[in-house]
């Protein structure tokens, strides 16, 4: 096992307010030309608390993120972990039925967004607030007409820290998870397991005080907030850039003086389709963490960029790390953080060999920093258990050393370009189209080690539809990274005695199947 500390009693809440008190000067975020010392950070973070308080929002209550990657987002993020009110992310590119189903399934009080996502937001706005279960919106940057300011919260003038703080385990976050089957569904975080998965990126990056994190994660992604907070916990900088850019990434490493990076599955086979440049082994980076490096790939990118990969597994339903490897072991995601039991099952529950595939699964010692459950979805919750074991949904094997290595999905959803994707999400969509009978979505390999969205298509009886047609259609209604890739049409499904469709069945080849990046097809995708 790797040895970690206990994860304390003391609050985010509360290390903030000391080191605001003890370490005001420190620069704890960069951009745009600008720094932000932790004082002005959590100076601001102070007054937006106090002004959504001064709302009305109590405790418990769940406030909607949807905004761009800028400080802006990290101080709302904060001021919510403050004052125990539970942030609900939302991805900038939803659109449509993914835009709608947040404020349905997670029963969210209020929204911060950013006045650009206006538009798209009209239509669920209107429904929410007519039924009384929204009771605030606040926008950031323009404002449309009739709309509140974020402003009033921004410039809230009691910067003291709030009168109302939460405990170590109250839930202050709800993080969107594909699941295994059917819609996503919120995992209940703490204070306590949002500050286990900073412990372990420390741990695994090995980052002292004062070195610089580069920042380019989404803040709706659960991975981007874990690099903040790390940053608290660890009083690192963060050089923040306002999205990923393959071709810059080096560059701007190195402008930024990062010392560590962190990847996601798709990133670091991008980075190694770059033309080489001198920036590639001159950026002061010493190593390059996260999740999904291909075994096939990783001395390559150590050879040509100069850094030490070090990789771990982690999932929405625990933290962002609960394994890691620190010696560097090839294709390894490591052992298990000393928090956690891991054992590699077959269906029936039984510890497979060294060597065979299984589901990963995985048991907290302390319960506090086990999975904690589905908001509002006792049935779901108790699915992902069996014997005190959580289930990932998740293949891996063991070696004869206790190294694990990752396997593959056995769960009815995709990673791609470092987002999970629900079939469910996919599916329902497409199946809004009146020439479709029936749609399964499934995943099948990308060049850059991740996946890519294929479809299968049964038609109406009588109905016609070409690929083209079907994915002008799709753009307005799906975000970008949900857009099918490869079309294939059938006649029927291979089932089960129940009828449902057996996915495992439906071929991952893409010969012969219609494919959206070879088409030429222009589409008006606004996600």
């Amino acid at each position: 096992m790797v040895a970690m500390p206990p994860v304390g009693e003391q609050t985010l809440r509360q290390i903030m307010d000391e080191q605001a008190r003890t370490d005001p000067g420190r620069i704890f975020c960069t951009f745009g030309g600008r720094a932000w010392s932790f004082g002005e950070l959590d100076e601001a973070v102070n007054r937006v608390a106090n002004g959504l308080l001064a709302q009305g929002l109590k405790p418990g209550e769940r406030v909607a993120l949807m905004l761009p990657s800028h400080p802006d987002h990290i101080i709302c993020v904060l001021a919510l972990a403050k004052v125990g009110l539970v942030r609900v992310p939302i991805n900038t590119a939803f659109k449509g039925p993914a835009l709608e189903y947040p404020f349905d399934a997670f029963a969210v009080d209020a929204l911060v967004a950013e006045g650009e996502h206006a538009e798209v937001l009209a239509p669920v706005l209107a429904r929410v607030l007519e039924k009384g279960t929204l009771r605030a919106v606040f926008w950031r940057g323009s404002v449309p007409p009739g709309g509140v300011s974020a402003d009033l919260l921004f410039s809230h003038p009691d910067a003291a820290p709030p009168a109302i703080a939460p405990r170590p385990d109250d839930i202050i976050a709800i993080t969107p998870s594909s699941g295994t089957t059917g819609a996503p569904k919120g995992v209940l975080k703490s204070d306590r397991t949002l500050r286990a998965g900073p412990m372990a990126i420390l741990r695994l990056t090995e980052a002292r005080p004062g070195e610089t994190f580069m920042l380019w994660e989404a803040l709706h992604h659960g991975a981007g907030i874990a690099v903040v907070i790390a940053a608290v916990l660890g009083r690192l900088t963060l050089g923040m850039v306002g999205r990923f850019s393959a071709s810059r990434f080096w560059s701007q490493a190195r402008e930024l003086g990062a010392t560590r990076v962190h990847y996601l599955g798709s990133v670091l086979p991008m980075l190694l389709k770059q033309p080489e440049q001198p920036e590639d082994r001159t950026h002061g980076v010493a190593i390059a963490w996260g999740g999904g490096c291909p075994g096939t790939l990783w001395r390559a990118v150590e050879d040509r960029f100069g850094v030490a990969i070090r990789e771990g597994y982690g999932l929405s339903e625990l933290v962002t790390f609960v394994t890691a490897n620190l010696e560097g072991r090839v294709g390894s995601i490591g052992k298990p953080l000393s928090w956690y039991d891991a054992q590699v099952m077959d269906d029936a529950g039984r510890v497979c060999a060294p060597g065979e595939v299984g589901e990963l699964c995985l048991r907290a010692h302390d319960p506090r920093l086990g999975f904690l459950g589905y908001f509002r979805n006792p049935a779901a919750s108790a699915a992902c258990m069996r014997d005190g074991w959580f289930r990932t949904g998740d293949l891996a094997q063991r070696d004869a050393e206790g190294f694990l290595a990752f396997g593959g999905r056995a769960k009815d959803s995709i990673r791609r370009r470092g987002i999970n994707i629900s079939a469910w999400e996919v599916e329902r969509v497409l199946l809004d189209h009146p020439a479709i009978e029936e749609v399964a979505m499934v995943g099948v390999p990308s060049e850059l080690g991740e996946d890519e969205i294929k479809i299968f298509v049964r038609l109406a009886d009588g109905a016609t539809l070409e690929p083209p047609e079907l994915l002008q259609w799709c753009a307005p209604r799906l975000p970008r990274f949900q857009l099918p890739r490869f079309v294939t049409f059938v006649d029927d499904f291979p089932r089960t005695p129940t009828q449902r469709v057996r996915k495992m069945e439906l071929p991952r080849t893409t010969d012969g199947c219609w494919d959206l990046e070879k088409s030429g097809l222009a589409l008006a995708r606004g996600g």
